[in-house]
């Protein structure tokens, strides 16, 4: 993956109760391109904004390409590189045997991903990163969004 051609995405979710009314962000960048993109739900949890942030941010882009998505989620990380691989074995089960938690959304996350070549970074939140407190800035307005009818 080329540092020139690479689209960054940083990306957030948030959520006031959990689950409760919760926002999603996310900051694209692509040389000296920039989109903002956030959005909310009235009745969500944490995880499926942050999942929402990564689906909404991939589904923005018109071609595919090389991408490099930074997250302060482990969920999100850890479960497009980790866990998804076993989940799809096991028919989207646990080790445990039970049904994987936010299906739609990581079978809409496994479908978009195809389509470009990912590299998966996990980032600190609130840690002074300056994309991924954007990112956080946005999904707080997609909170506020949510809340207005």
């Amino acid at each position: 993956m080329s540092a020139d051609n690479t689209v960054y995405i940083y990306s957030d979710g948030a959520c006031k109760g959990n689950p409760g009314r919760g926002g999603w962000g996310a900051l694209l960048v692509a040389g000296e391109h920039r989109k903002e993109i956030c959005g909310g739900e009235a009745d969500t949890t944490n995880n499926r904004m942050e999942m929402t942030a990564v689906i909404r941010a991939l589904e923005s882009l018109k071609h595919p390409s090389d991408v490099a998505v930074h997250t302060d989620s482990q969920y999100v990380q850890k479960g497009i590189s980790e866990w998804m691989p076993g989940w799809k074995r096991r028919n989207w089960r646990t080790a445990e045997g039970k049904p994987v938690k936010n299906q739609d959304l990581w079978q809409q996350l496994d479908a978009l991903a195809q389509r470009h070549r990912i590299e998966w970074y996990w980032v600190r939140g609130h840690a002074g990163h300056p994309e991924n407190e954007r990112a956080d800035a946005l999904a707080n307005q997609g909170v506020q969004q949510a809340g207005q009818p």
